[in-house]
C-alpha cells in the first residue's frame, strides 16, 4: 500500500498534508494492538487539526497499552479523484493502513456540513454504509 500512497501523492498538492509528519504523532506497531480504531474527520486536515476532539481523543487511546488509532481526514478534490482513479481505498496518516482494515473508524461530526461529507470518506475508503 505504502508504494501506491506514494506513488498517487506525488501527483497532487499539498501531498505533506496527507502523510504522518507530525512530530508528536504516536507511532505504535500495528501486530501489538489489541484494539486498531482509526479516528476520522470529514474535511481537510487542515480543518480538522484545529478541533480539539480528534487529538484529545487520539492521545487518549494511543496511551493505552494494548490499543492503537490513527486519524484520517477528508482529501482534497486533486487526491480524491486520484483515488477514485487508481482503485486506492483511503488510510490512516500515520500507519498508511487501509481504513477498511481497523477495528473501528469514528467519525467526528461536528456540524450537519460535515454529514455529506462522511459519507464520502466511507466511500473512499471502501467501507460499506451498513456494515458492522
Amino acid at each position: 500500500m505504502t508504494n501506491d500512497i506514494d506513488r498517487i501523492l506525488a501527483t497532487v498538492n499539498r501531498p505533506g498534508r496527507y502523510t504522518d509528519h507530525e512530530q508528536h504523532a504516536a507511532r505504535k506497531p500495528w501486530d501489538g494492538a489489541e484494539v486498531r480504531l482509526c479516528l476520522a474527520f470529514p474535511d481537510l486536515y487542515e480543518i480538522g487539526m484545529s478541533g480539539l476532539g480528534v487529538p484529545i481523543l487520539y492521545r487518549i487511546v494511543n496511551r493505552l497499552p494494548y490499543a492503537l488509532a490513527d486519524r484520517a481526514y477528508c482529501p482534497d478534490v486533486d487526491l480524491e479523484a486520484r483515488l477514485r482513479e487508481a482503485g486506492t481505498p483511503l488510510w490512516g496518516w500515520e500507519g498508511g493502513r487501509p481504513l477498511r482494515e481497523f477495528d473501528a473508524v469514528g467519525l467526528s461530526l461536528q456540524t450537519e456540513l460535515g454529514y455529506t461529507n462522511a459519507l464520502n470518506l466511507l466511500d473512499l475508503a471502501r467501507i460499506p454504509l451498513r456494515s458492522a
